[in-house]
């Protein structure tokens, strides 16, 4: 999203509208989201490896070969898969005078998770099943590390990407942080809440969506106002109350209200949905769905608020919002999402509210099931 976002704001800035612009621009960006990538991936494979001794004290080296080999894989083409998509839709918004920011980040966030995780289990399934052939994973994430000075090199060597290949990682690296306390709060609360896990996806995809709209437009009308380190004449307050984030007359405020306008249909439909493909064990009732959406209100009036403080305050420092933004922002989004819905889960259980507990049923059922399964399917050696 932060690629989406970028070339978002360089498109409505005219820096993308000769073919000798989209090229430079498509080839630096592609060069630099294949460093992140080929990073990132390394770095939370060592942090699951890491956490995966911690609490079950033990380590097997095929296992962690087979997890950084099928993360970097999956990141590595994942990225080329999305970030040459984004290229292409922002070129094509940018030609039909359509307004990059409203198409690009929407994609990029719906398109993100499913992608990624759709890849994650081919290549982890592959790599698996050839885990006899012992250098096989060390070999992957040799090469793919081996890549990294070509892609740096790539990347510094290219003005639209220069500097970001120097400031762009502590956002990443944080937001990986925040993720995986997020991470940890939803796997203590599935493991008692198991209905709770079907609408997880749901509660961070929305607000990360609708957040990330609201922070590429932000930052593109920040860019068409005023240079980078200060602020507009007539908006230069960087922390504004939020009476003013969302009652305001500015464009931004009227953005804010229209996102919150849209809280409450999608949530709808997408329980809705949920509940008609039965997914979830989860009883729709009355006192659910106002705790549902409660939750989902406030997730994304904060990240909505989070996102007008934020943005304003980055740029006035100098910092490009367009860099550092959206991965603290879709970061807080998951981390807000998993914690008010384990809240929203646990105060229904607390009122013996039929939906949660007749997911706290089912899930003992689950249990009981799954160590029967265990018992007689292969899993990953120990």
């Amino acid at each position: 999203m932060t690629l989406a976002a970028r070339l978002s704001t360089q498109a409505n800035l005219g820096n993308m509208d000769t073919t000798s612009e989209q090229w430079n621009m498509a080839a630096g960006n592609m060069a630099l989201i294949q460093c992140q990538a080929t990073v990132v991936s390394f770095l939370a494979s060592l942090f699951a490896v890491m956490m995966g001794y911690v609490t079950e004290s033990r380590f097997d080296t095929s296992n962690a070969l087979l997890l950084c080999a099928s993360s970097i894989v999956t990141a590595s083409i994942a990225s080329l898969l999305l970030g040459s998509l984004m290229v292409g839709v922002v070129i094509f918004s940018r030609k039909f005078h359509l307004n990059p920011d409203n198409i690009a980040t929407p994609i990029a966030a719906s398109l993100g998770d499913i992608t990624t995780l759709a890849l994650l289990a081919g290549i982890s399934s592959v790599l698996y099943q050839r885990l006899d052939i012992v250098w096989l994973s060390p070999l992957v994430v040799a090469v793919f590390l081996a890549f990294i000075p070509l892609w740096v090199y790539l990347t510094w060597k290219n003005p639209y990407t220069h500097d970001v290949l120097c400031t762009g990682w502590v956002p990443i690296i944080c937001a990986m942080g925040i993720s995986s306390v997020g991470g940890c709060i939803l796997d203590a609360a599935v493991t008692k809440f198991s209905g709770l896990a079907v609408f997880q996806p749901v509660i961070n995809g929305v607000g990360g969506n609708l957040v990330a709209i609201q922070s590429c437009k932000l930052s593109t009308l920040l860019a068409q106002r005023s240079k980078l380190g200060s602020h507009p004449s007539n908006d230069a307050q960087s922390c504004v109350d939020p009476c003013s984030a969302f009652c305001g007359k500015s464009s931004h405020a009227r953005t804010a209200r229209l996102l919150m306008l849209m809280v409450l249909p999608g949530h709808l439909i997408f329980v809705y949905s949920i509940q008609l493909l039965n997914a979830g064990n989860t009883v729709i009732t009355p006192i659910f769905l106002a705790c549902y959406l409660t939750a989902a209100l406030f997730q994304v009036a904060l990240l909505l608020y989070f996102a007008r403080c934020m943005i304003y305050c980055m740029w006035s420092r100098g910092i490009d919002p367009d860099n550092a933004a959206i991965p603290y922002l879709t970061a807080l989004g998951d981390l807000l999402g998993i914690a008010f819905l384990a809240f929203s889960f646990w105060f229904l259980y607390v009122i013996n509210d039929p939906s949660v507990a007749l997911t706290f049923e089912s899930h003992s059922d689950h249990l009981l099931a799954t160590t029967m399964v265990a018992a007689n399917t292969t899993t990953l050696p120990a």
